[in-house]
């Protein structure tokens, strides 16, 4: 008799990126040599400092369970930052650490959502959010912004989408997959009617370390009064340290919220690894510079993807004002032949990038915006160089 599977998993989309990651892994296995920007991660190693902190917990004993929201000094380390660096006083009860942001955002929904409720989340989107809310019984409502726009929801577009089941607001800033950010003005537009209708708001703020140039990170509980008690902030050391292995994400929420995440992490998981969390111990209270030194990088390789997305006839993208991601506009090379084969959609584009010229990128379908494809930056110059010289190849195939 054949295994029975829960309708709701058997409704969920397989990871696009994870996906992508693989078959790339695969050519890989097979001798090919392939340029890979489909994954969100920094290809940094983890800072030294760090590192050394896990392998003195090691030493130090540091082996069993712990808390299961986090041990006491991580958790008010987090606290500690988010004072110093927004000005939110938040107790190290409000801190909540999973096994990762994503995680973390399981805990959100899981404790917030019930069947038939309605969260508001701004396309382009990553992949998981809309996987995640339907774990729970609750409906994601996409709502379609534009390229014109930097792909920022507006304030009539969030009226329009919101109705009695309406519970929470979904915000990524910056933003992957578009590399968009909010403006304070803006997110305090967006602000003023999350107020007037009692929403929750889900902001996830992973790549707030990761901004360029003159633009300037605002955490969306801070732009009115009040929204600390209406916002679950999402966060990590993934992405700003080069730990995504590692597997530490946090929340920030009101005291009754941390309290049922925490509670419903003692069911399911406990604790987060012992030795991560001193690991991210050692990330946030440790020297920073290693930050600033990725982030040079990231702002080096920003440059030169801007660059040469500029200089290819019919693509374009969004401002990257943070993370590492370009989401790149295709629209004008579908509905062409490439070979024998003509390509319609996105998904397609890719494969075909992806079988002709080895390089990895993911599907703008996936993230809710067919049409486009996001391309990480988070590679070395030569790799982004050899990539795009790939993909003006392939590019030059469309007749």
């Amino acid at each position: 008799m054949p295994c029975r599977i829960s309708r709701i998993v058997q409704a969920l989309e397989p990871s696009a990126t994870l996906a992508m990651a693989a078959k790339a892994k695969q050519l890989k296995s097979e001798g090919h040599k392939v340029h890979d920007f489909s994954v969100g991660e920094p290809d940094f190693r983890t800072p030294e400092h760090i590192c050394q902190a896990a392998v003195e917990a090691l030493h130090a004993g540091h082996t069993h369970y712990t808390q299961a929201s986090g041990i006491p000094e991580l958790r008010s380390a987090i606290a500690r930052q988010y004072q110093e660096r927004h000005g939110l006083k938040y107790t190290p009860a409000q801190v909540v650490v999973s096994n990762g942001a994503k995680h973390s955002l399981h805990n959100v929904f899981t404790a917030l959502c019930n069947p038939g409720d309605e969260v508001v989340i701004p396309a382009p989107y990553w992949v998981s959010y809309a996987e995640l809310v339907k774990l729970t019984g609750a409906r994601p409502v996409i709502v379609e912004t534009e390229e014109a726009a930097d792909f920022k929801l507006t304030p009539a577009q969030l009226r329009a989408a919101i109705t009695p089941r309406t519970t929470i607001l979904l915000l990524c800033s910056p933003s992957n997959p578009t590399g968009s950010m909010y403006t304070r003005e803006e997110l305090g537009a967006l602000a003023d009617v999350v107020l007037q209708h009692k929403l929750m708001v889900v902001s996830d703020e992973i790549y707030e370390r990761l901004i360029y140039g003159e633009h300037r990170f605002a955490s969306f509980a801070t732009v009115r009064p009040g929204l600390a008690e209406r916002t679950i902030t999402v966060n990590g050391v993934s992405k700003s340290y080069a730990m995504t292995g590692w597997r530490i994400g946090w929340t920030l929420s009101p005291p009754e919220v941390a309290t049922a995440m925490a509670d419903l992490q003692s069911q399911e998981t406990s604790n987060p690894a012992s030795i991560s969390q001193y690991a991210a111990l050692a990330a946030l209270d440790g020297p920073q510079d290693c930050v600033a030194a990725m982030l040079g990088e990231f702002a080096a390789r920003r440059q030169y993807v801007r660059e040469r997305i500029d200089r290819i006839a019919g693509l374009s993208c969004p401002e990257m004002a943070g993370a590492f991601y370009a989401f790149v506009n295709i629209q004008k090379y579908l509905g062409k032949k490439y070979g024998d084969t003509v390509i319609e959609n996105s998904t397609q584009w890719c494969l075909a990038l992806l079988e002709q010229q080895k390089v990895a990128t993911v599907m703008g379908s996936a993230f809710g915006a067919e049409g486009y494809v996001r391309v990480s930056f988070a590679a070395s110059l030569v790799e982004l160089c050899a990539g795009f010289d790939r993909i003006e190849a392939f590019l030059a195939t469309a007749k």
